[in-house]
């Protein structure tokens, strides 16, 4: 009975309580909360250049190493003491044209010149003896043979005489022997005169013989004397001042300064991309393409620098000299040789260095495409839809067609025209429609037309 009283004591206070709940929940349900603005919950802030077409600068670009054009080595091909070497001759130093380098003692070699000499002036002595002898031979013959016409006259006298005999025996029988006299010495000097051709014919072959000893002997002195056959900067030198050298010991190598190159590995689709826009599609006699390259592609259009890897504003302007025969299988390159003239001009150690043999260096060739095209950053392109700010500032996601890319550049084929705004940020989530909050990157889009002509920063 007591606990029943306790309770009824206890409803009204759990009455009011619960009045007082449902009376705040009513009033949370009910308040308005404050005014929200759906555009600004909703736009969302981006980044857009306009699209434009320009004349896009198509590169491909490989790493080589560079060798002069020219090298000399300067081998020995004489023995003897090393009589003279030029003081500059040391390794890295630039030594003009003309320049005497290197001397090995010539005097052996001058006495050989001077043997071989004498002996061709005694054979052309021995030869002008012998034209005489055979001048003199031939006017001695012409007499004796007179002489032996009269003879024989004199013979046919006394033989007729001998017949009706007034001349007695014994004188026709001598003079028939100096008919016979007389024939023979015309037949001497007739056999002696033949033989003369064949002494002069010795005499020539000795000659020619004694010639080429003098030319030995004036090749070997000339051998003795190395001079700088173009300016050219010392590589490695090997030769000391009385040395004794040997033929064939190599003494000092050079490298000519008037112009180098580098073998550059080309990756074969950026080199087939970059063809196209220069090549010559001219078909041979029976309708086929020239085989030779040099006929199908105008080298002389493609564009080409170098830059020394690791310091990139250290560039040289060069050409394309020519593409060297067959394609690297593991890298798929393609070995193509650039050359810059003089690479000691404006050198200017250690800020600008010059162009060395052993540099490493990357190759960058490229021509203009004939036609504007549409270039957009890389980044822009999402698999194969472009972000665009559309009507109203809304999103849209455009399907394109990417033609090529080249580095952070991406040439677009379709789906893009001048004036198209596309959006540089990336957008996640990226739903069609949403509200966009556009702002123009006028320095990102002078960057992007500047690289896609290819003017250098």
């Amino acid at each position: 009975m007591n606990s029943y009283a306790k309770n009824r004591r206890l409803w009204p206070v759990g009455i009011a309580l619960a009045v007082g709940l449902a009376f705040v929940v009513t009033m949370v349900a009910l308040r308005q909360g404050p005014p929200q603005d759906d555009t600004a919950r909703l736009a969302r802030a981006v980044r857009v250049i306009e699209v434009e077409s320009v004349h896009f600068f198509v590169e491909a670009r490989g790493f080589g190493t560079v060798r002069p054009t020219q090298s000399f080595q300067g081998v020995a091909n004489v023995s003897g003491p090393v009589r003279f070497r030029h003081p500059r001759l040391m390794s890295g130093n630039i030594i003009p044209a003309g320049t005497r380098l290197l001397e090995i003692d010539p005097s052996r070699y001058e006495l050989a010149v001077a043997a071989a000499q004498a002996d061709l002036g005694a054979l052309d002595t021995e030869l002008a003896q012998l034209e005489q002898e055979q001048q003199n031979t031939r006017d001695l013959l012409v007499l004796e043979r007179r002489r032996l016409t009269l003879a024989e006259r004199e013979m046919a006298r006394a033989r007729q005489l001998a017949e009706q005999g007034v001349l007695a025996a014994t004188l026709r029988d001598e003079q028939e022997r100096a008919t016979l006299q007389q024939r023979q010495a015309v037949q001497g000097l007739e056999n002696g005169l033949r033989l003369i051709p064949s002494r002069i014919a010795h005499l020539e072959a000795r000659r020619d013989r004694a010639r080429t000893a003098l030319a030995q002997a004036e090749r070997d002195l000339t051998d003795t004397r190395f001079d700088a056959p173009y300016d050219l900067r010392v590589g490695t030198v090997e030769a000391e001042l009385h040395q004794h050298v040997s033929p064939g010991q190599r003494l000092f190598s050079g490298d000519g300064i008037d112009r180098a190159e580098a073998v550059t590995q080309i990756p074969l689709p950026e080199l087939r991309r970059l063809l196209a826009l220069v090549a010559d599609r001219r078909a041979g006699p029976d309708g086929t393409e020239w085989p030779d390259i040099a006929a199908q592609v105008d080298l002389d259009a493609l564009e080409a620098r170098l830059t020394l890897v690791g310091t990139p504003e250290v560039r040289w302007d060069a050409q394309v000299l020519r593409m060297a025969n067959g394609i690297n299988p593991d890298t798929r390159t393609v070995q193509v040789v650039l050359g810059v003239d003089e690479p000691y001009r404006r050198a200017r150690p250690p800020e600008r260095p010059p162009l060395v043999r052993g540099m490493y260096v990357e190759g960058v060739l490229g021509a203009r495409t004939p036609e504007p095209v549409i270039v957009i950053p890389r980044a822009a392109v999402h698999g194969e839809r472009v972000y665009l700010v559309g009507d109203e500032d809304r999103l849209e996601r455009r399907r394109v067609e990417v033609g090529f890319t080249q580095r952070d550049l991406a040439v677009i084929n379709a789906g893009l025209r001048p004036g198209d705004r596309v959006i540089l940020d990336d957008l996640t989530p990226a739903i069609e429609g949403m509200r966009l909050e556009v702002s123009h990157d006028e320095a990102a889009a002078r960057e992007l037309v500047n690289r896609a002509k290819g003017v250098r920063p």
